[in-house]
């Protein structure tokens, strides 16, 4: 199983990285209650051989690049994601703004946060039903002729809805809601599979009801893995596009979600995880 993967075809990242939401507040909002404990986070992940990091303006909003900056700038040898395009009003509150004049100021602010020139991959976080798609992505698509952005992703896409990105940008990842336990997405992984597209799963810890199940129980001793682990090594077998980003506050959790990628799941184990979804 290769271990890395080249987003864009020029960017090598490990393909176990970190989500950066939840290193913010309650409710994905405000600063956290210990700053310093989020900032070790960041270092550890990085000590760890992680050098995908994964954030939005909307985590926070904007605490999520803050403490980016303050922990990890100059990103060495790091490929820093961030997204635009969700709005926040409150803790758990979410809204779509896909127009092109809040993704351009949405990117600017993005670039001043985590003080660099260029972002390495800048994602719509979502697609506004209210903005035609070709809009939204036409935006970026400047931003990245003006040289603020490098690669162009997409989130919460279907394969319909990335096709039409395509006729307009060069796609290079997709970040939709996908684990063991929900594979709505399954066709949107096919599709990147086939073209190279890296995929980025959120909540990918995921394993529901199955880890009730004797035989998630049992391959959970077989390989000395914690539920969590074992979905990591599931989703890591499952393409070689796919590049899971388990977000976390805590250095021990962190420790042990890395820890997956040493499960080397069997052929026959990996279809028994997935036969059991």
């Amino acid at each position: 199983m290769n271990k890395t993967f080249k987003i864009g075809g020029d960017l090598d990242v490990s393909r176990l990285g970190f989500g950066a939401m939840r290193i913010t507040g309650a409710g994905i909002w405000g600063w956290p209650p210990d700053r310093a404990a989020a900032k070790a986070v960041l270092a550890r992940a990085v000590e760890l051989g992680i050098n995908l990091i994964d954030t939005a303006d909307a985590y926070g909003p904007e605490i999520s690049e803050y403490l980016l900056a303050e922990a990890l700038q100059p990103y060495d040898g790091l490929v820093v994601a961030t997204k635009g395009g969700l709005e926040r009003s409150g803790p758990g509150s979410w809204s779509t703004n896909g127009r092109p004049e809040h993704l351009r100021i949405a990117c600017h602010n993005s670039l001043r946060r985590l003080e660099v020139e260029r972002i390495d991959l800048y994602q719509l976080h979502a697609i506004d039903d209210d903005v035609p798609l070709e809009e939204s992505v036409g935006a970026l698509v400047e931003l990245q002729a003006e040289g603020k952005i490098r690669h162009i992703g997409v989130s919460n896409f279907g394969v319909a809805e990335l096709e039409r990105a395509r006729k307009l940008a060069t796609v290079v990842s997709v970040q939709n809601r996908y684990n063991l336990a929900d594979r709505t997405h399954d066709p949107v992984v096919n599709y990147c599979t086939e073209h190279g597209i890296g995929f980025i799963p959120w909540f990918p810890l995921a394993a529901g009801e199955l880890v009730e199940r004797e035989e998630f129980q049992a391959l959970a001793q077989k390989y000395d893995a914690s539920s969590g682990q074992l979905a990591l090594a599931w989703l890591l077998r499952r393409s070689p596009v796919m590049l899971p980003i388990p977000g976390t506050s805590s250095v021990a959790h962190l420790e042990q979600n890395t820890a997956s990628r040493n499960i080397a799941l069997s052929d026959e184990d990996f279809d028994a995880l997935s036969q059991l979804a």
